[in-house]
């Protein structure tokens, strides 16, 4: 008698998960910027910054991995010091750290959670 225990994986079906799991990623990251620019958090004098710089980084998708990217030389700058005077003309709330909400913690962090969820069974996973 064998005490050995023997797993079959489905392949195809783990394939399909990960790719689902994948596309759902690149949707939520893309939800994400969207709710940053409709939030109207982010400093607008030109929209350069917010329309044009600001993107979803798909570099890394086939390891999993995406990016919300703003990517003009001054970003840093405003994103890291919210003792600037926004101006507030186009977004009425305009300030720094306007990702800060949505990473863990912050209070759109379930909102980019329930999007995930929403996404994967959309996809089929």
């Amino acid at each position: 008698m064998s005490n050995d225990i023997v797993v079959n994986l489905d392949t195809t079906g783990l394939a399909k998960l990960d790719s689902v799991v994948r596309k759902s990623l690149a949707m939520t990251a893309e939800q994400v910027h969207t709710d940053v620019v409709q939030s109207q958090t982010m400093p607008f004098k030109t929209g350069q910054l917010q329309n044009d710089s600001t993107f979803v980084d798909m570099t890394e998708f086939t390891d999993g991995h995406v990016m919300l990217v703003t990517s003009t030389p001054y970003a840093r700058r405003l994103y890291f010091h919210p003792e600037y005077n926004f101006s507030k003309d186009e977004n009425p709330i305009a300030g720094a750290d306007w990702f800060g909400p949505y990473a863990d913690g912050g209070e759109k962090n379930a909102k980019v959670k329930n999007w995930f969820k929403q996404f994967m069974k959309m996809n089929g996973g």
